[in-house]
């Protein structure tokens, strides 16, 4: 059978329990965030004999980057870099020495600056993230004392003129760091509590910076009840915040239940975070990208008014049939076919390019 037919039979069986995939699929091109480049402020390109320190950055720092996505279509989001600084060895934004604290406010205050330019130039809002690593690691003798600095610090950042309506700054939480086990500032308590103080600014979780017992698809609804916008960091934790290749698992296609059953595609910013420097990087970052997208159509793809339904009418033992039986269900023609319309490589073929990249690109550098 052809993609195409295999789509037409399972476009058959979804629209017995009333999905329709010709639609589904629409809504997946139009997924926010799908062609966006994430830059950190470490990836500035210099000229010729020409260096700025991280507080000292300027939109021409960045112009190459803007040339890149301009010339693909693509936005820019990014992210301040609050670490691998001599001035960042003990503290960032939460330093009690007042000149290394101020260095790091004027950082975050050139980022700001610089996501403002990448949303001009590209006409795509631009998602800013600041996350810190400051902590320690052994129980503190004052818990409020950084958690204040650090208020303050994102309360002089935000202060600069800048257009909310094209810089989204989010602020990320942590539960705790290598060698920061045992405090860090920016918490999951400050980071939502500092969002819900600070108009204009969005939480962003990572499900990789949660107890292990935690899980963000469980806390999606409830950040959406009292956030317009809310920001993912989808990555697989396999030992915590280790940070592996997106799988297609259960909480990556929890997560985008959450987004899609919640009418919140519109309010989601999805990032992908994840790294692995033991196999081939384009293959991690396709296989990862694919799967989030994967995990959204399957969503798309659920009759999500039926089963809130069911369990309104605490029709228990129908809602777990059904669940159940949906993961049986022919999702995968509906991706080959989408892939084929969009004319992208179908199921393994894209991985023929990635080794013809490494041989004829990446052996040679």
């Amino acid at each position: 059978m052809t993609n195409k037919e295999r789509y037409e039979a399972a476009k058959e069986m979804y629209a017995e329990i009333g999905v329709d995939t010709d639609q589904a699929m629409e809504v997946l091109k139009l997924v926010p965030g799908t062609k966006k480049i994430n830059v950190h402020a470490c990836y500035a390109i210099f000229g010729d004999g020409e260096r700025a320190d991280r507080d000292a950055l300027e939109p021409k720092h960045f112009a190459k980057w803007v040339e890149f996505a301009k010339e693909r279509g693509m936005g820019l989001d990014f992210n301040p870099t609050f670490f691998s600084h001599p001035k960042a060895s003990e503290y960032t934004l939460t330093s009690p020495d007042e000149e290394i604290r101020q260095f790091w406010i004027r950082h975050g205050q050139a980022c700001v600056r610089i996501s403002e330019y990448f949303a001009e130039e590209t006409g795509i809002p631009c998602v800013m993230n600041v996350w810190i690593p400051d902590g320690f690691k052994d129980i503190p003798a004052d818990r409020l004392g950084p958690r204040m600095r650090y208020k303050d610090s994102l309360d002089q950042i935000l202060s600069i003129d800048y257009d909310r309506s094209k810089v989204y700054v989010c602020v990320e939480s942590k539960v705790f760091g290598i060698g920061l086990e045992a405090y860090t500032a920016g918490s999951a308590e400050f980071a939502q509590n500092y969002v819900a103080k600070t108009p204009g600014t969005i939480p962003l979780m990572d499900n990789g910076h949660y107890h292990p017992t935690e899980m963000v698809s469980d806390k999606i609804s409830s950040m959406l009840l009292f956030n317009e916008k809310v920001a993912l960091h989808v990555t697989r934790p396999m030992r915590w915040d280790s940070d592996h290749v997106v799988l297609l698992d259960d909480e990556t296609k929890e997560i985008a239940k959450e987004i899609v059953r919640n009418d919140a595609i519109d309010r989601v910013f999805i990032a992908l975070d994840y790294f692995d420097a033991s196999i081939n990087r384009i293959s991690a970052w396709t296989v990862g990208m694919r799967n989030m997208q994967k995990a959204l159509l399957s969503a798309l793809l659920t009759p999500n008014a039926k089963l809130k339904e069911l369990q309104d009418q605490c029709r228990f033992t129908e809602l777990m049939m059904i669940q159940e039986e949906l993961k049986t269900y022919p999702m995968g023609a509906v991706w080959d076919y989408y892939c084929e319309q969009e004319g992208v490589p179908v199921r393994a073929d894209w991985y023929q390019e990635v080794q013809k990249y490494e041989e004829t690109v990446l052996a040679a550098r």
